[in-house]
């Protein structure tokens, strides 16, 4: 691949949509909005994009990952490609919204913006078939189940990176409270993991006013709590190890003047690197064995993974800087932002090929900047073009008609 956007092509037509194209988005974006499914159970939003990727002219596989699907489009003699996906799935949240493509499936919504990454995605293809200015292919990654942290994974196991040959994979994801306009991104870690634990302590219950006779596991849940507490500041370095452990739920099965007999503490971990990750459970395990072996209490103890930290690809970021400021302006973008510790599911895919993930502005005030996962939120339709000619833009450059195979 091109490893320099100065040989890349010039892409003035992606930087004039036609305005039938953005209509377009806008139709598909507020149709998905007024139909939001939830993990796996994709299928009406799954038959929607394939029926428009197909009716672009696109290749469509579908059922990769259960309700995944992926549209390939060729284009002149190279092997080289390019992976660009967008997530379908929507929220179970209640929407409080009134207008008119409001949500009609109840106890559901498009809360994270989801309709407007498959949509802007859409636009590319329908861009791309009709104006194949790329030498090599171009697969669009439909993928069922961010919000549960499971539908990457699935269309891994599934075989989307053996089944087909993509070189490298990107995502985009709408960000309320950035201007429209503007995009943020850095190399290394963007976001961080999400990581739950669930630590269950047996003691002996009894008798309020005779503690002696048993062992208190609220007391010895609570030194763990503490403990927990440690290894941010005392086994990971202030340097270069940024984490938090939470815990969030302290639930016994004890009364007003019962010693229980078991507590559970549950919990939330976040950090950015899997090296961390790893340290962090192996710190917590042995905080909790020893406080509970020291008490004479029995525990059990559980740590489930559901987000990887995002790590972006140092050449990815690249290309993906380059290209966004060809489609926003220099001065629109920010190469180096803060790492977030929110956690988004495409960083299993970053996990086995380099890409780049990159956030772009939702807007900040009435139009674009209520938060993500709020029942009122909604995505703002005018970034639609701007999210589809970045998606071109990239395209282009990293399948530049100038490449020699």
């Amino acid at each position: 691949m091109s490893s320099s956007s100065s040989e890349s092509p010039s892409l003035s037509s992606a930087s004039s949509l036609s305005p039938q194209l953005i209509a377009d988005m806008t139709t598909w974006r507020q149709h998905l909005h007024q139909f939001p499914e939830c993990g796996f159970d994709v299928n009406l939003t799954a038959d929607f994009i394939a029926e428009k990727l197909e009716s672009f002219g696109i290749q469509v596989e579908r059922n990769i990952g259960k309700t995944g699907l992926v549209g390939i489009l060729k284009c002149g003699n190279s092997n080289a490609s390019i992976g660009l996906r967008a997530d379908m799935d929507a929220l179970h949240i209640h929407e409080q919204n009134t207008f008119s493509h409001c949500s009609k499936h109840d106890g559901k919504m498009h809360a994270c913006g989801h309709d407007g990454h498959s949509a802007m995605l859409l636009g590319a293809a329908s861009y791309l078939a009709q104006n194949p200015e790329f030498n090599g292919t171009v697969y669009f990654i439909f993928q069922p189940d961010e919000e549960h942290g499971c539908g990457a994974q699935a269309m891994i196991d599934d075989g989307l990176f053996t089944r087909f040959s993509i070189d490298e994979v990107y995502g985009i994801h709408n960000f309320p409270g950035l201007a429209e306009g503007e995009l943020m991104v850095r190399p290394g870690s963007l976001m961080a993991s999400e990581s739950s634990f669930e630590i269950t302590i047996k003691g002996i219950g009894g008798h309020a006013a005779l503690p002696h006779q048993g062992i208190d596991p609220m007391v010895v849940g609570a030194q763990v709590i503490l403990g927990l507490q440690t290894i941010v500041s005392r086994n990971l370095s202030a340097i270069s190890d940024t984490a938090v452990v939470s815990a969030t739920e302290f639930i016994t099965d004890g009364t007003v003047n019962v010693i229980p007999t078991q507590v559970t503490i549950k919990g939330d971990c976040r950090c950015f690197t899997e090296a961390t990750l790893a340290r962090i459970e192996e710190s917590m395990a042995r905080i909790v064995a020893g406080i509970c072996q020291a008490a004479g209490a029995s525990h059990a103890f559980t740590f489930t993974n559901t987000f990887y930290p995002t790590v972006n690809a140092k050449a990815q970021t690249v290309y993906a800087v380059e290209a966004a400021q060809k489609v926003l302006g220099a001065d629109k973008v920010n190469a180096e932002c803060e790492p977030l510790t929110i956690s988004e599911d495409f960083s299993s895919m970053l996990r086995v090929k380099p890409g780049c993930y990159v956030l772009l502005g939702n807007g900040v005030n009435s139009v674009g900047g209520c938060a993500l996962h709020n029942p009122k939120y909604d995505f703002n339709d005018r970034i639609l073009p701007l999210g589809a000619r970045y998606w071109i833009q990239l395209v282009n450059d990293r399948l530049s008609t100038a490449m020699v195979d």
